[in-house]
């Protein structure tokens, strides 16, 4: 059978970049600044940039997004969970503990899941999901 998809060496690739669409990029960056804890990379008046380890995560209002995925419309936050982004942490538990003493409450968990980690799970204000994981010993 032939092989699918693109034939450039995919060892190469990398996702370096996370863009995200909110209709209010204050509160969006006040979320990333209170819920994680970063410091802005960069900013103007239509975008956010936080780095997460190696990922800069750029939060786009959603005029800018339109611009970007245009004939595609951009999905409303209101609309149900658009992605999950996991996150892998030394102790789910601790992560929650932290958190809740915040004032962030997960959507769902702690709780094993029956494929392997202990997870929990946090919306931001734009829709997303973000999951804690701590992956069980073998």
């Amino acid at each position: 059978m032939p092989e699918k998809g693109c034939k450039v060496d995919k060892q190469s690739w990398e996702i370096g970049v996370v863009e995200l669409f909110y209709p209010d990029l204050a509160a969006a960056k006040a979320f990333y600044q209170d819920f994680f804890g970063l410091p802005v990379d960069r900013e103007d008046d239509t975008s956010v940039s936080f780095v997460i380890g190696e990922l800069v995560v750029i939060l786009l209002t959603i005029d800018s997004a339109r611009e970007l995925v245009e004939p595609l419309s951009v999905a409303t936050s209101g609309s149900g969970a658009r992605a999950c982004f996991t996150i892998g942490v030394a102790d789910v538990d601790t992560v929650c503990g932290e958190l809740a003493e915040q004032g962030f409450k997960p959507i769902n968990g702690p709780v094993d899941r029956s494929w392997g980690p202990r997870a929990a799970y946090f919306a931001d204000p734009g829709g997303y999901v973000f999951e804690f994981v701590t992956r069980k010993p073998d």
